[in-house]
């Protein structure tokens, strides 16, 4: 299992929202690049970023320090938040970005999800963003009509590779992650799964690794400290 520190971007700052919240935010660094950096001597070899700003209303106002961070560090670099036109695709692509994430256009635009998958393939993955049940959209401030479990399956048809599923409910809680949620996406679903959301401590991770998931992302934790990057990638192998 591939861990996957986090970096959400806000005015070009590394951040971190209260269970969505853009109210209840910290403000963690001034500097994403150099946080990408510690995660590369902790040892990480992948780095989950979000443009915050973009999620909302589908700009790219954090591109220089996505990109920077793609072409600065020997992080596999994928990106989510805002990803709406095939135009912001290439810009990412291009720029040095590995994979992108479509969270919104996933659901509103799918016709646009099958050109990119068609075009880029594994390239593509898609954010399945959960809150009670159904998949939210536009940053998290919008519920869909679409359950988890449909969407999920339609995405598998449209041949996606990877999902990056989110609980929102346990979204920089610190209360642990939903084990039996990735529990039954792993044993129902042949796409790559990962889990994000709520990994709080090591045992999150230990958990997470016998369910023979892609990947977790952690995000609040390591900054207060509560996970060891560098004993989370260990464990996760």
């Amino acid at each position: 299992m591939i861990i996957l520190p986090a970096i959400d971007l806000f005015e070009k700052k590394a951040v971190r929202l209260f269970k969505g919240d853009y109210a209840n935010m910290t403000v963690y660094s001034d500097h994403p690049v150099e946080v990408a950096r510690d995660f590369v001597r902790c040892g990480a070899t992948h780095v989950h970023l979000v443009d915050l700003e973009g999620a909302k209303d589908g700009s790219t106002p954090n591109l220089d320090v996505v990109t920077d961070i793609a072409r600065n560090t020997p992080l596999f670099t994928e990106i989510g938040g805002g990803i709406r036109s095939m135009e912001t695709v290439e810009k990412y692509l291009t720029g040095g970005v590995d994979r992108v994430i479509l969270g919104t256009a996933a659901v509103n635009d799918r016709g646009f999800l099958e050109r990119a998958v068609s075009r880029y393939g594994a390239r593509i993955a898609v954010g399945a963003d959960v809150k009670d049940g159904f998949i939210a959209i536009k940053g998290w401030l919008e519920r869909s009509a679409l359950s988890l479990e449909e969407f999920l399956r339609q995405m598998q048809a449209l041949g996606v590779k990877n999902i990056i599923c989110t609980d929102i409910s346990k979204d920089g809680a610190m209360r642990g992650t939903n084990l039996a949620l990735y529990r039954e996406l792993s044993e129902k679903f042949t796409m790559d799964i990962t889990a994000s959301g709520g990994v709080s401590d090591i045992s999150d991770v230990k958990e997470l690794r016998k369910m023979n998931l892609y990947g977790a992302i952690i995000g609040k934790a390591y900054y207060t400290g509560a996970i060891d990057l560098q004993e989370a990638i260990e464990v996760a192998k």
